[in-house]
């Protein structure tokens, strides 16, 4: 089990860049494929960015691709995502996700994920 506090989410005009940072708790981190998420009310939780273990392989949602970039530094047990070019639409609730895997895979869907964060908020005005 590991506990996932996001930080980083406020209002940004709209072409602004935001860097989101999760930190997890435990000494098992780098065992750990990592995940962000967004959700807006009334829609399911969308998948956004996934890095691997060792974070040599990362995958994006078409949404994001070339304006988000995932990363992780497994010293400081510590996954982030930096968001440029946002839009208006980029608006959304984000979440962390972790879950343990014994190779070094992304994964992408939420039902794979066991762990989660409490949420930030991004806001992106026009």
């Amino acid at each position: 089990q590991v506990q996932l506090v996001e930080s980083g989410g406020e209002l940004v005009q709209a072409g602004g860049s935001l860097r989101l940072s999760c930190a997890a708790s435990g000494r098992t981190f780098s065992s750990y494929a990592m995940g962000w998420f967004r959700q807006v009310p009334g829609k399911e939780r969308e998948f956004v960015a996934g890095i691997s273990r060792s974070g040599g392989r990362t995958y994006y949602s078409d949404s994001v691709k070339g304006r988000f970039t995932i990363s992780r530094d497994n010293t400081k047990n510590t996954v982030y995502l930096q968001m440029n070019s946002l839009k208006p639409g980029d608006t959304a609730v984000y979440y962390c996700a972790a879950d343990p895997r014994p190779y070094n895979v992304v994964v992408t869907r939420q039902y794979d994920y066991h762990n989660w964060g409490q949420g930030t908020q991004v806001t992106v005005s026009s």
